[in-house]
C-alpha cells in the first residue's frame, strides 16, 4: 500500500508523529493483508498495544490462524499478559506451521512460570516436529544451559556452531564454550573461548575463558583473561580470588596479594578474599597482616570458624595463649564449639594453669583427635601433671601405635609404668 510506504518514510526520516497519523488512516481503510502488515509495523516501532489490537482484530476473521495466534502471544508477552499468551498459542492445531514456534514461545513462557519440565517437554516436542530447524536446537541448547545442564547443551549448540541466518548475530561459540566448560571438558572449551572471544570481548565469557584455563593449570592465559576483565570492569568482584590464584601458581605472590588487596576494596564483604590475603601472607612470611587479614574477615564473621581456627593455630605456634583465649571467648556462642579451637583452648588454658577448664577442652577434643598422635602425645603429658599416670599411658600407646616413630614414647611409658607400680 502506498499509504503505508509513505507512512513509514515519515518515520525514518524522523516526522514520528506524522507518520503515526498516517498509520492510522491506513488502519481505518486497510484490508487484511494491510491489517497484517501493519501490525508488524507497530511491532518493530514497540508499539505493542496497537499490534495487539490490530492482530485482535484479524482474529476475529481468522481465529484458528496459527502465524496472528503466535504474533498475539508475542504481544501478551510484551505486555506481561501471560495467562492469555498461553491461551493463545493452545489454539494452535498440532498440524498448522506455526505450531513449532508456538511450542518454543509456550516453552519460555512456562520456564519463566518455574515450569522447567513442562518447558523441557513443548521444546522436545517441537524438536521431534522439525529436527533440522537450527532455532528449536539453538533454544534446547539455550535451555539446558540456563538449568545448569551443561553436558546435555553440548550437541545442540554443536548442531548450530555453523548456522548462519537468524542466528548469524548469536555468538554460538561463547555458550559453546560456555557449555563445555560446564561439562568438564576444558580443553575444548578453550579453543571456542578463543574463536568466540575474537568475535566480542563479552566479560562473562572472558571470565569463564580464565576460570577455565586455570583448570588445565595455563595460568598465563588466565592471567591475560583475568586482567582484560578487570580492566574492562575492575567492580566484577569474582575475578579477584582467581586472578590471584593464576599468579600464586606462576609464583607471583607480591601480586597476587596486591590482586587480593584490589578486590577487598570492591567488595570488602567477599570473605574468600581475606582467608586467601591470609594464608599468602603467612606464605610470605608476614605474619602482621596475615593476622590482620584474619581479625578483618573475623569482624565481619564472627562465626567464621576456619578464620578463627587458622588464626588459632598462629597464635598457638607464637605462644600467644591469651589470644587464644579472647578469640574463642569472642567467637563462640552458648554450647556449640569446635574441635580444633577445643584442642587451641585447653592448650592455652593449660599454660594459664586453668587445669579444670583445660581438662574439659581436652576431652571434647579427644573424641576428634583420637587418632593424631601430636594431640594424644600432648593430652597425655597434661594428664601426667594432673597425677592421671595410667590414663596418660593409655594416650602415649595410642599416639605411639598412631606414629611408631615417636620412640621416646616407649621411654616415657616404661618409666612411668614402673612409678605407677611401685
Amino acid at each position: 500500500m502506498e499509504r503505508l510506504k509513505q507512512a513509514i518514510s515519515l518515520i525514518e526520516a524522523g516526522n514520528f508523529e506524522e507518520g503515526l497519523k498516517e498509520l492510522t488512516k491506513v488502519r481505518e481503510t486497510a484490508d487484511h493483508e494491510g491489517l497484517y502488515d501493519l501490525s508488524n509495523i507497530y511491532y518493530s516501532l514497540g508499539l505493542i498495544e496497537d499490534a495487539r489490537d490490530v492482530v485482535e482484530e484479524l482474529l476475529m476473521h481468522y481465529p484458528n490462524e496459527g502465524e496472528l495466534l503466535v504474533q498475539a502471544a508475542e504481544c501478551y508477552v510484551d505486555l506481561e499478559q501471560e495467562q492469555e499468551a498461553i491461551a493463545a498459542l493452545s489454539k494452535i492445531d498440532e498440524n498448522d506451521a506455526a505450531y513449532p514456534p508456538a511450542l518454543l514461545l509456550l516453552a519460555d513462557l512456562y520456564q519463566t512460570e518455574g515450569l522447567e519440565e513442562v518447558a523441557e517437554q513443548k521444546m522436545l516436542e517441537a524438536k521431534r516436529i522439525s529436527p533440522d530447524e537450527p532455532i528449536i536446537d539453538f533454544g534446547l541448547g539455550e535451555f539446558y544451559l540456563t538449568q545448569g545442564h551443561h553436558s546435555k547443551a553440548v550437541p545442540y549448540y554443536e548442531a548450530v556452531i555453523n548456522t548462519k541466518g537468524e542466528l548469524a548475530n548469536e555468538n554460538i561459540e561463547l555458550r559453546l564454550a560456555e557449555a563445555l566448560s560446564g561439562s568438564g571438558q576444558f580443553e575444548e572449551a578453550i579453543t571456542y573461548y578463543e574463536k568466540g572471544l575474537e568475535n566480542a570481548r563479552e566479560i562473562n565469557a572472558l571470565f569463564g575463558y580464565g576460570f577455565t584455563a586455570i583448570q588445565i593449570n595455563d595460568y598465563k592465559k588466565a592471567i591475560h583473561a583475568f586482567k582484560e576483565l578487570k580492566d574492562l570492569d575492575p567492580q566484577y568482584s569474582t575475578l579477584y580470588p582467581y586472578l590471584a590464584k593464576a599468579y600464586e601458581e606462576e609464583g607471583a605472590l607480591t601480586e597476587a596479594l596486591e590482586t587480593l588487596a584490589q578486590g577487598i576494596k570492591v567488595d570488602e564483604y567477599n570473605e574468600e578474599l581475606y582467608l586467601q590475603a591470609s594464608r599468602l601472607s603467612f606464605k610470605s612470611h608476614d605474619e602482621e597482616s596475615g593476622e590482620k587479614y584474619l581479625r578483618e574477615l573475623l569482624a565481619i564473621n564472627p562465626s567464621h570458624v576456619e578464620a578463627a581456627k587458622t588464626l588459632a593455630t598462629f597464635f598457638r605456634t607464637e605462644e600467644r595463649y591469651d589470644d587464644i583465649l579472647d578469640l574463642i571467648e569472642n567467637i563462640e556462642e552458648g554450647e556449640e564449639t569446635d574441635p580444633y579451637l577445643d584442642w587451641s583452648a585447653a592448650t592455652a588454658l593449660a599454660h594459664e594453669e586453668k587445669y579444670k577448664e583445660a581438662i574439659k577442652r581436652y576431652e571434647n577434643a579427644y573424641t576428634y583427635f583420637k587418632n593424631d598422635p601430636l594431640f594424644l602425645e600432648e593430652y597425655g603429658l597434661f594428664l601426667i601433671e594432673e597425677g592421671r599416670r595410667k590414663e596418660a599411658i593409655e594416650l602415649f600407646k595410642q599416639a605411639l601405635k598412631q606414629d611408631p616413630t615417636l620412640t621416646h614414647l616407649e621411654e616415657d611409658i616404661m618409666r612411668f609404668e614402673e612409678e605407677t607400680n611401685q
